[in-house]
């Protein structure tokens, strides 16, 4: 079986470079997308308070409402950290710093790459093209897409986002540092053992300092470019998890979470649906208090691996195949892994 351990095509900076320049932004693949995104995150809001308003009673309309800005006050300050954050490593850390660090055998880079991703911050957004960048540099595919996994999953503001939307429960945070380590490292592991090339676009796009562009001008354009994507999908998550809360009948949730199993399958599912951005997710998780702590940690695992805008961005960035298979097998292996550790830990 073919693997991809090495890309073999060219590899260095002005090559990749000049194929980006080329080629273009693979997230520009879906140019209509993003300003629809914005105009909804915009008007949303208000139109939805209009529609629940005339629907429901005035203590449920409050209870919505509550929830929602609860939701988005609490979680908008991680969110803008994360992005700084994020945009400041894409700005100022070369690349080949993480090439640099790695093994050179690709079984034993897969985990040090899972664990960086608990010392560098970073959103689902923003880890998309840095694991195209590394590849593109030379780092095994294996290896990035464990990084990839991981660095929005288990980065310091994520789990401090975590603690601080589950106080006094720090088994609670332990259990999604341990099942999102895991799900990137068998997932790395997996695609060493099953990875195809045919299934991998090449590399193009090239996420470090440009000759001639401003380092302080690569982080504001990354970081306004975070902000506003994650944010609009926060403000949906918010409005979607308080719709959640108030719109579905007690005995459609009783079904799901009385059943340990329907709860965790039908939270996975719901994390997909909702792509709410990482350093947020937690604060909805802890919001769906008639779930049990182990289908509430699946949401958790689940959301920054694997969601809509998310298998739009590999699609475009690696491609069709790539991401129908790759999410698909993500899916699966978080959701194992938080059951197997959260049901010894929760």
């Amino acid at each position: 079986m073919q693997k991809t351990d090495r890309p073999t095509e060219e590899t260095s900076e002005a090559a990749i470079a000049s194929r980006a320049e080329a080629d273009g932004d693979p997230a520009s693949d879906l140019p209509g997308f993003w300003p629809l995104l914005l105009v909804g995150a915009a008007v949303l809001p208000g139109t939805a308070l209009v529609v629940v308003g005339q629907s429901i009673s005035k203590p449920a309309l409050q209870a919505w409402e509550t929830v929602c800005l609860s939701v988005t006050v609490q979680a908008l300050p991680f969110l803008l950290l994360g992005t700084a954050l994020s945009g400041a490593i894409n700005a100022f850390v070369p690349a080949r710093v993480f090439h640099r660090i790695l093994p050179k055998r690709p079984v034993f880079a897969v985990p040090v790459a899972g664990v960086a991703g608990v010392v560098l911050p970073g959103c689902e957004c923003a880890s998309v093209p840095v694991a195209n960048s590394l590849i593109g540099r030379g780092v095994t595919p294996a290896a990035a897409f464990a990084f990839l996994l991981s660095a929005p999953a288990i980065n310091p503001v994520v789990l401090t986002a975590t603690a601080i939307a589950f106080p006094g429960r720090p088994a609670m945070v332990l259990a999604r540092l341990l099942a999102s380590l895991a799900t990137a490292t068998v997932m790395g592991w997996l695609w060493l053992w099953l990875g195809r090339a045919e299934w991998l676009r090449p590399a193009v796009r090239h996420t470090g300092h440009h000759p001639g562009h401003s380092r302080w001008a690569e982080f504001r354009r990354g970081f306004q470019h975070d902000f506003l994507h994650a944010g609009g999908f926060l403000v949906i998550g918010a409005m979607a998890a308080a719709t959640f809360n108030v719109a579905v009948p007690p005995s459609v949730l009783d079904t799901f979470s009385a059943s340990p199993w329907l709860s965790v399958l039908f939270l996975a599912a719901l994390a997909i649906l909702l792509a709410v951005c990482s350093e947020a997710d937690a604060f909805v998780a802890s919001s769906l208090t008639g779930f049990s702590p182990l289908a509430r940690l699946t949401f958790m695992v689940v959301g920054p691996m694997v969601d809509l805008k998310l298998i739009a961005l590999q699609a475009g960035t690696f491609g069709r195949a790539f991401a129908v298979r790759f999410s698909a097998a993500t899916t699966a292996v978080a959701i194992l892994c938080s059951a197997l550790i959260g049901g010894i830990l929760l």
